[in-house]
């Protein structure tokens, strides 16, 4: 059975693989099934890092938060 978006006989376009470039985290070469990672180790590392909190994203929040105030409080 055929995808009513691609012709009969036709087959779709592959999609385009990422270009190989170094491992960010042992700088080998990443490989198409881990990109852009070398391994699976090496991706687990990553998501470790993560869930530890060695890589943030900066935020330019106040130290106090302000809250708005509730006209329902003082009843």
């Amino acid at each position: 059975m055929s995808d009513a978006s691609t012709p009969p006989g036709d087959t779709p376009p592959a999609e385009p693989r990422p270009s190989p470039r170094p491992c960010p985290i042992c700088k080998k070469m990443s490989l198409p099934d881990y990109h852009p990672f070398c391994s699976k180790r090496c991706a687990d590392i990553d998501l470790s890092r993560w869930f530890k909190g060695v890589y943030a994203v900066p935020t330019a929040e106040s130290e106090e938060i302000e809250r708005p105030a509730d006209d329902d409080e003082d009843a």
